[in-house]
């Protein structure tokens, strides 16, 4: 199955599609690029609202993607292997019989899974601006993201091999 057949598919069965990803194996590869595919989409949800900042305030607004870039690009996916990987360690404590890259590979597909709430969320920021409907997209995405971990999380470090 796809990648985007199965972030459309955990909306309806988050478990079952994160248990028969983690099944295909301990593959770094693969969870680098789901990784990368979410940071890259969060990215591209910025652009709108961006270019909003811009055209309101004046700045540049190459450097304002410049920034967000270097945010998004290289040092949020640094950020998620090291929250990952502690999340391991947490759970680990609590009892978890899972894995690291289980519990890593939880929190990218989290992210990716998201993603689509986020894409949202910087429609709404680029055209309609900051108020209530700004608010309540970025907490919904938050919140999808918040379920999408825990979930994956619990199934990743449930321990279980395919």
């Amino acid at each position: 199955m796809s990648v985007i057949d199965d972030v459309i598919r955990s909306y309806r069965a988050p478990r079952a599609v994160f248990r028969r990803r983690l099944d295909l194996g301990t593959r770094e590869d693969k969870a680098l690029a789901v990784l990368m595919g979410g940071c890259l989409l969060v990215f591209a949800a910025q652009l709108p609202r961006l270019a909003r900042v811009a055209h309101e305030t004046g700045e540049d607004l190459n450097m304002l993607m410049g920034g967000t870039m270097l945010a998004w690009i290289f040092i949020m996916p640094l950020a998620f292997y090291v929250i990952g990987t502690l999340s391991h360690m947490l759970m680990r404590l609590a009892g978890g019989k899972g894995t690291a890259f289980g519990a890593r590979f939880a929190l990218f597909w989290a992210l990716l899974c998201a993603t689509p709430l986020w894409l949202l969320w910087g429609l709404v920021a680029g055209f309609i601006g900051e108020g209530v409907q700004m608010s309540l997209t970025g907490a919904l995405a938050l919140l999808a993201f918040l379920l999408f971990w825990s979930i994956n999380l619990r199934e990743a470090e449930r321990g279980v091999e395919g």
